[in-house]
């Protein structure tokens, strides 16, 4: 490790442990504060030089820390309220735990442009930062109106990491192939889809699973009804209805959440059908609606509370460093697991 400089009245600076230990100002902060997404071999460097230089930090950063004072936005426009309702959960017991306030602002319209506007508004109040559940996580006019008034933001769910962007969020891709694994490992081989809201960066992320476990069995695409929907729980009947009255039915259909699932599944009992004994139903993200709908959804568990707790800790972490004048500019993707739940709408292909 480096010696520190020597300073006039001998203080001890966050700069000067991160010169010893050899790393950023940011990594000591995130050290100090308990953050997550440090190795351990950076943390136990940045202790020794804790120790060695008889650092602590002052009673201001202290209080930051404890994330006093700050004001969290979460900024909000998802069509599904059971999706929602259990961010929220997340993100309020996120803020509890740190001691922050939460904001809360619906976003009016589903323009690009009305969505702007409101992230605009937004970022004129005394947030200091701002959450972004889907779909405004993937909206980059919304990501560029907070980047011009200088408030940072965590986008929670999107598809990809995107560069230069704080996000938390599941592998879409591997969840959505191994759900399809699971259909054909049931002997499906007709599999209808139902895309959702193309404007989610999660959506094509979900498709692109789906193709490539149908394509990595030895199936043709060609085989596989597709119908357009918003994740909304009226565009899962239109396509639903659109699947199943098709000549030549699908033996299960994958939409590409819990809403649309559960829309699928009315459709089925409408038109008569038995599920999953004529027609297998699977969706994702784990809902409410998953386990309130008979039969109960076979669906990929998305930890939504989770990642919406996740995200207020990253945010308050990047707001503190801002204020210790130690933001360096990086941005974390942080990928959390996701797991295959299987429960009563799925079932073996009928002969």
């Amino acid at each position: 490790m480096d010696k520190p400089s020597r300073r006039s009245g001998g203080s001890i600076t966050i700069q000067d442990v991160a010169r010893t230990a050899g790393v950023s100002a940011m990594t000591v902060s995130r050290v100090v504060n308990g953050g997550a997404n440090v190795r351990p071999s950076t943390r136990e460097a940045v202790l020794a030089a804790i120790d060695q230089l008889n650092y602590s930090p002052n009673s201001a950063a202290r209080s930051l820390a404890a994330g006093e004072a700050a004001q969290i936005g979460l900024l909000y426009a998802n069509p599904s309220m059971a999706y929602l309702s259990q961010f929220l959960i997340g993100a309020l017991e996120g803020a509890r735990k740190v001691g922050c306030h939460l904001v809360l602002e619906p976003c009016d319209g589903d323009s690009p442009e009305a969505q702007a506007e409101g992230a605009r508004r937004f970022a004129s109040t005394p947030v200091q930062g701002v959450i972004l559940p889907p779909p405004l996580s993937d909206a980059a006019l919304v990501q560029d109106e907070l980047d011009a008034a200088g408030t940072p933001s965590v986008a929670v769910a999107v598809g990809m990491a995107q560069p230069g962007r704080a996000s938390v969020r599941i592998d879409d891709y591997a969840a959505a192939k191994a759900m399809t694994e699971h259909l054909i490992g049931l002997g499906h081989r007709r599999i209808g889809f139902v895309r959702g809201n193309p404007n989610n960066g999660a959506s094509g992320e979900r498709w692109r699973g789906f193709v490539a476990a149908v394509e990595g069995a030895g199936l043709s695409l060609a085989d596989m009804p597709v119908e357009q929907g918003l994740f909304t729980y009226r565009s899962g009947i239109d396509a639903a209805e659109g699947l199943i009255d098709r000549p030549d039915r699908p033996t299960a259909i994958f939409a590409s959440n819990d809403d649309m699932a559960a829309a699928a599944i009315s459709v089925a009992h409408r038109r008569g059908l038995h599920v999953p004994e004529d027609l297998s139903i699977v969706g994702f993200d784990d809902t409410s609606l998953a386990t309130t709908t008979w039969p109960e959804i076979t669906t990929i568990r998305q930890p939504i509370a989770t990642m919406a707790e996740a995200a207020v800790e990253m945010l308050l972490a990047r707001i503190r460093d801002r204020r210790a004048g130690v933001d360096d500019g990086e941005n974390e993707d942080r990928v959390l697991d996701h797991e295959l739940v299987v429960r009563e709408s799925s079932g073996p292909a009928p002969r």
